[in-house]
């Protein structure tokens, strides 16, 4: 059933959501008394905005979609503490040379990795290599290291860590939601998942990609692209599709809420301006359910 809102939504009160972002927040290691704020906030609430709408039109349940949506403001928490310079710098490195950059991919290519030992494997195989570029392997560089390749493991640990802060909210963190946030760096963790937590994890995933094609400042700090277009973000989520990680029924979902024009504004946030002409004219051609 279509939506009723023109737009993608928070769900969650705001008051209610400020407290969530606050749980990006995260003590420096090197500077006593200071705070890495969060840099995946904004990135997190339009994400959030637009799996809901996504999840809706899906047909999920209110009550589920509710507590899917604080899943999703929460989905890039085990990155709490990234540092920007240091994050970008790194993996710049690696994506320039086509190293691996995520647990599955890296295991394709290194098959022989024990399985949650991605982030010692990167650092056996490219550490001197950093080193040797001028990216000094401190602890705290392994910890960008982990933000990506540990994800699973730092994602626990900082679970543990914000949890009595979300049971003072009265919000309750179930498998489920760490499933589904787990999702697009571990797909095989929900092979055996109930459709709807996996519909709902392939959700994010195209989501939360959507959002990262479009938002320049993160494109710009992690990868050093300097410009981005909605051909390009739809593309390599048909790639998703062809490797099985996205279905047709998500696809077609979130092609026919682009359609109607209910992204728009959440992109052109991303953007920091508007979408081009052309841009809207590309994605007015969708037809719901199909290409």
């Amino acid at each position: 059933m279509p939506i009723c809102s023109e737009s993608a939504s928070l769900l969650i009160p705001r008051p209610l959501v400020r407290e969530l972002m606050g749980l990006y927040d995260y003590p420096h290691p090197l500077k006593p008394g200071r705070i890495i704020r969060g840099y995946d906030r904004p990135h997190a609430v339009r994400t959030a905005k637009m799996c809901a709408a996504v999840a809706q039109r899906l047909g999920h349940p209110a009550d589920r979609v509710y507590q899917y949506q604080v899943a999703c403001l929460l989905h890039d928490v085990s990155r709490a503490g990234l540092d920007r310079r240091l994050f970008g710098k790194i993996w710049s490195w690696a994506k320039a040379r086509g190293i691996p950059t995520r647990p599955r991919e890296w295991r394709a290519v290194h098959p022989d990795t024990v399985y949650g030992r991605e982030t010692e494997a990167f650092l056996s195989c490219h550490g001197s290599e950093l080193e040797a570029a001028g990216i000094p392997m401190t602890p705290w560089a392994k910890e960008q290291v982990e933000m990506r390749l540990g994800h699973a493991r730092r994602l626990r640990r900082r679970l543990a860590t914000v949890r009595p802060a979300l049971q003072r909210l009265g919000l309750r963190w179930v498998p489920w939601m760490r499933d589904v946030v787990l999702y697009y760096y571990y797909p095989e963790k929900l092979a055996k998942a109930k459709p709807w937590v996996k519909q709902l994890a392939e959700t994010l995933v195209a989501c939360e990609q959507l959002e990262a094609y479009n938002n320049r400042s993160r494109g710009r700090d992690y990868y050093g692209r300097k410009k981005e277009t909605l051909p390009e973000a739809f593309a390599y989520l048909e790639k998703l599709v062809q490797e099985g990680i996205l279905s047709d029924d998500v696809m077609g979902a979130l092609r026919g809420l682009a359609a109607e024009g209910v992204f728009d504004a959440v992109l052109e946030q991303a953007r920091g301006g508007p979408l081009t002409r052309s841009e809207r004219q590309y994605v007015r051609g969708f037809i719901a359910g199909g290409g």
